[in-house]
């Protein structure tokens, strides 16, 4: 009897015991590595003329792999940036193979030796403070979800969450006291502290009294009906609200993620240090040569306190030399 894998052993394997137990990726991450391998399987299937279940380790040759890279390109309309997405689930993937299957390793190998395409960063999509002033000041004030869709928004901009942590977002994470802050778990499984304004804070202190029931740790933040929004029901918060400043002239379209961007580069323009930006958003190295650096959280106060809330006087910013800094511009393009 063969001592080959069977691929569906491996494929479950490789989710439950490597992606999940090992690496510890949160859900949404491995939901990318799914979708990844599901194309994958139904391209090779397809190939081979056999149904999925059919399929054996050895079909996953090089020369199908190279196939599925430019199917997805030139049939599906994948851009490049996902082609290269793509790409890097099956490195992983495939060096999970090597390691499970040594007959393999040859194959392996040449994955693992497919480059990534060079792609230019996408430009940079943000608000300027003047259309958020105005976005803000034009946000309904009455009506059933007239104050859920205030704090999300400003609370979106204040700490530049990204979606899926706005929607994890519980009551255990906040605390409104004297020096409202929030705890966000961003990507990798990582916490961060932010501060936040003192504005922000009461419309979510506001929120949480016209919360049904009794509010524990586990109450969602944002809600609707009583269940807790998803990141989909916040896309169309931001859309209803924010459409009207898409601008097609540079393909501008406001999303939760526009808000991001947003909070990033009005620090910038403020004069705050991008490493405290770093720490502040929960984002990576500027660049591979530098450190690090994980920002207290009286840092990020006094960063706060740099860019005040909207609607209020605020200093003449620093001149934005960043608008023409390539390594930031490639950064902010990448939060």
């Amino acid at each position: 009897m063969s001592d080959t894998p069977l691929l569906g052993a491996l494929v479950h394997a490789f989710f439950v015991d490597h992606l999940i137990t090992v690496k510890g990726l949160r859900p949404a991450s491995v939901r990318s590595y799914r979708d990844t391998v599901r194309l994958l399987l139904v391209f090779v299937a397809a190939d081979k003329r056999c149904k999925l279940s059919r399929l054996a380790l050895a079909d996953l040759s090089f020369d199908r792999v190279l196939r599925f890279l430019r199917y997805l390109e030139a049939e599906r309309g994948n851009h490049i940036r996902t082609r290269n997405q793509r790409l890097a689930a099956l490195h992983t993937l495939f060096e999970y193979i090597a390691g499970r299957a040594p007959e393999m390793l040859g194959v392996c190998q040449q994955v693992a030796a497919i480059p990534m395409k060079r792609v230019a960063p996408p430009e940079t999509r943000f608000l300027e403070r003047d259309e958020i002033d105005e976005l803000l000041r034009r946000l309904p004030r009455e009506g059933r979800s007239a104050l859920r869709d205030r704090a999300l928004l400003l609370f979106l901009y204040n700490t530049g969450a990204r979606v899926g942590e706005a929607a994890a977002l519980r009551v255990g994470h906040l605390d409104l006291g004297e020096h409202p802050r929030v705890r966000l778990h961003g990507k990798g499984d990582k916490w961060r502290t932010c501060p936040l304004w003192a504005q922000t804070a009461a419309l979510l202190a506001s929120l949480l009294r016209r919360v049904d029931g009794p509010v524990t740790p586990e109450t969602a933040v944002f809600s609707a009906h009583d269940h807790p929004l998803t990141r989909f029901g916040m896309y169309k918060i931001v859309r209803r609200h924010a459409a009207r400043f898409d601008d097609p002239r540079t393909g501008r379209r406001i999303s939760p993620h526009i808000f991001r961007h947003t909070a990033a580069v009005h620090l910038l323009e403020a004069g705050v240090e991008v490493n405290v930006i770093r720490g502040w958003l929960g984002h990576a190295d500027l660049s591979t040569t530098n450190r690090y650096a994980e920002i207290n959280t009286r840092a990020k106060e006094a960063a706060l306190r740099a860019l005040e809330p909207p609607g209020t006087a605020a200093a003449s910013p620093i001149k934005p030399i960043w608008r023409s800094d390539e390594s930031l511009l490639t950064w902010l393009a990448s939060l």
